[in-house]
């Protein structure tokens, strides 16, 4: 008895102080943005990457939806459970100073337009080109889709697309942080030289060769986007 009524005891005060911190930061978002309203509604965060070298910019997006948005946004800030919870935590929201982190919209409806609004929003925002960090299409009822289903239904062409930009943004990512370029030999399968001073003399020709395709490679890397996945 006394044993359960201690367990007990530890669960309240764990309760408690996650309701504390949660309370914390429901005064900090209002400090950030008193438009904010423990009412329903659709609420959604958007982010941007810093321009690329081509001039574009990887733009995210979460959309939810909450019978208390206030309450709900303070949630993910004390949550782990999704991934947009961390980026939250990490980023922090959107300011002068910090101007790549989480900006927050939200669209305040009656609690029965919830599913049908949150999932309007979230198909223009992917029409819009945002990725988002959305696992299913939206909505609280039956029905619900997933994302990446919807994704793999595309076709097998889009998910070898994929493949193929994933394994480019992977080598980009070896080579900017652990390779440079040097001619180690000559490539004999081009042309295989007949001694050394035949080899010695096609070397500008080897290196103007490797140079050219390093460049191609290089230019099908610029083409991959420098995503961040937090």
């Amino acid at each position: 008895m006394g044993n359960s009524f201690y367990k007990w005891n530890v669960k309240q005060r764990k309760y408690m102080e996650a309701q504390q911190k949660k309370n914390l930061f429901m005064e900090t978002l209002y400090a950030y943005d008193n438009k904010l309203m423990e009412e329903s509604g659709i609420y959604i965060l958007t982010r941007y990457n810093k321009p690329r070298q081509d001039g574009g910019v990887t733009k995210y997006a979460y959309i939810g939806q909450a019978v208390n948005v206030l309450d709900r946004l303070a949630s993910h800030y004390i949550g782990f459970d999704q991934r947009i919870d961390v980026s939250l935590k990490s980023r922090g929201l959107k300011s002068v100073r910090n101007p790549y982190a989480w900006g927050i919209d939200v669209i305040y409806c009656p609690k029965e337009k919830l599913n049908e609004l949150e999932r309007q929003t979230i198909a223009e925002y992917i029409e819009k080109g945002f990725e988002l960090y959305n696992i299913t299409a939206g909505g609280q009822d039956e029905g619900k889709e997933y994302i990446q289903q919807k994704a793999l239904g595309k076709g097998y062409h889009d998910g070898v697309g994929y493949g193929k930009k994933k394994a480019l943004k992977e080598v980009k990512e070896y080579f900017d942080k652990y390779l440079d370029f040097i001619i180690k030999s000559t490539p004999e399968a081009i042309r295989k030289p007949k001694n050394k001073a035949e080899r010695e003399s096609l070397q500008p020709l080897y290196k103007e060769i490797y140079v050219k395709k390093l460049n191609e490679f290089g230019a099908l890397l610029d083409g991959v986007k420098d995503d961040e996945q937090v």
